[in-house]
């Protein structure tokens, strides 16, 4: 009966909407939840995979316009990428952040939950009540947790996913991804966008849309490497986007930079299979900007820092070339990393926050990093936690400060699985 009264609630609160309007209850009705599931997951009552889902309501009055509206002045968005470990306490501070920006959405560049181990927030959340999360019942809410702490902290404003590679660590694979998340990869944005360009009904992990003269293409390198069947949809991309006046210029967006960057040690180039597509994807866009003369930006995470110029190497300025601007910002609340060498002095590392980019009327994006603090996390966040987890995330957390220490939370995925790296 505790489950299932519980279910119900998750039922009806199937809008961020909903969560964010009725926040406190929701924590408390989900941290009962994770209590519930960790008593009984032995006996097989685990939450349902079925992630809240954008408001349908709201949803219906955007898909009145066959597309996202073009703003007629300059306008913003925010994006970044890795929110695991302590993205419970950093996202809705980014959500908080970012409001005084009016931004027209948010782009998640992938790693929502850690999967292989439980999520610090999620686990110091379910000690405040005395009962630690087991592994069976962490990997059945983890997904949940997302959308509930995460998504549900930016209210209204429409949310773009995109899969990392802990969206496939087992037990967690694409397909279960696509089936979590069918309804942020099918809001209507991105649903009408497809029935424009005649492609199949049915969403991918990959996607594009055109918003306010950008093009924004989410590539999905979950697995290290790009599919062809998706190259072969990005070149066909490139080449309407070419011939589109509407399109002034064009955003990639992805949780794996592409190779040759100056954080290639932590990229598709630190994988001899999965540099051939990378490299190839590169190509198409330079071709595309050079034959358009359309500007190109990309942005990733993955690594969890902040850099801008990642392209700005020896390898991708070979014979005069131009190299595409490109950013990483991988800073949402997972583990932070230390700089590879050769980083630039604008880039950071042990910092949280987002990429805020501002487009102009022809097309151009000017590109700030704005950094979140711990005064910035709202206070029906630190509500759920005892008092030494928001501080411990901003002060620890971290490659720097805790070398040598011991994980705090379990690791669930059997060693032969886990990531091949820490870092990863």
């Amino acid at each position: 009966m505790f489950v299932a009264e519980h279910r119900y609630m998750l039922r009806f609160s199937r809008s961020p909407q909903f969560v964010w309007r009725n926040r406190s209850a929701v924590s408390l009705i989900f941290s009962s939840l994770i209590f519930g599931l960790a008593l009984t997951v032995i006996a097989g009552m685990g939450a349902s995979q079925s992630a809240p889902a954008p408001n349908r309501s709201t949803s219906q009055e955007i898909e009145k316009s066959s597309l996202a509206p073009t703003p007629e002045r300059s306008w913003n968005f925010i994006v970044s990428g890795d929110s695991r470990n302590c993205g419970d306490v950093v996202m809705p501070a980014i959500a908080a952040h970012s409001a005084q920006f009016t931004p027209s959405f948010y782009w998640h560049l992938g790693d929502l939950r850690a999967i292989y181990k439980i999520d610090e927030d999620l686990e110091f959340e379910a000690q405040n009540h005395g009962q630690p999360v087991a592994c069976g019942a962490y990997e059945k809410l983890a997904w949940n947790d997302f959308v509930t702490n995460q998504v549900a902290a930016f209210g209204n404003l429409p949310f773009y996913l995109g899969i990392g590679n802990h969206e496939v660590i087992p037990p967690k694979t694409e397909e279960a991804f696509n089936r979590q998340f069918h309804d942020w990869l099918d809001q209507p944005v991105l649903r009408n966008q497809r029935l424009q360009d005649k492609e199949l009904a049915e969403p991918e992990p990959y996607y594009h849309w055109i918003q306010g003269g950008v093009d924004f293409i989410y590539l999905d390198n979950a697995t290290n490497v790009f599919s062809d069947a998706q190259l072969t949809w990005l070149a066909h991309r490139l080449e309407s986007a070419k011939g589109n006046p509407e399109v002034k210029s064009v955003v990639v967006g992805m949780h794996e930079a592409l190779p040759d960057s100056i954080a290639n040690s932590h990229s598709m180039g630190d994988n001899p299979a999965a540099r051939p597509s990378g490299e190839n994807a590169y190509k198409a866009l330079i071709n595309f900007r050079d034959a358009s003369h359309k500007p190109v930006y990309v942005l990733a995470s993955h690594s969890h820092f902040y850099m801008e110029n990642i392209f700005d190497t020896p390898a991708l300025k070979r014979n005069g070339d131009k190299p595409l601007p490109g950013w990483i910002v991988g800073t949402a609340g997972a583990m932070r990393y230390k700089l590879p060498a050769g980083a630039p002095s604008s880039a950071k590392q042990d910092i949280y926050g987002y990429l805020l980019g501002t487009v102009s009327s022809d097309g151009t994006i000017r590109f700030s990093f704005k950094e979140v603090h711990e005064s910035d996390v709202p206070q029906y966040v630190r509500q759920r936690y005892p008092a030494t987890l928001v501080p411990w995330c901003f002060a620890h957390n971290s490659q720097t400060a805790d070398a040598g220490t011991p994980d705090l939370t379990p690791r669930c995925t059997p060693a032969a699985a886990n990531p091949p790296h820490p870092s990863h």
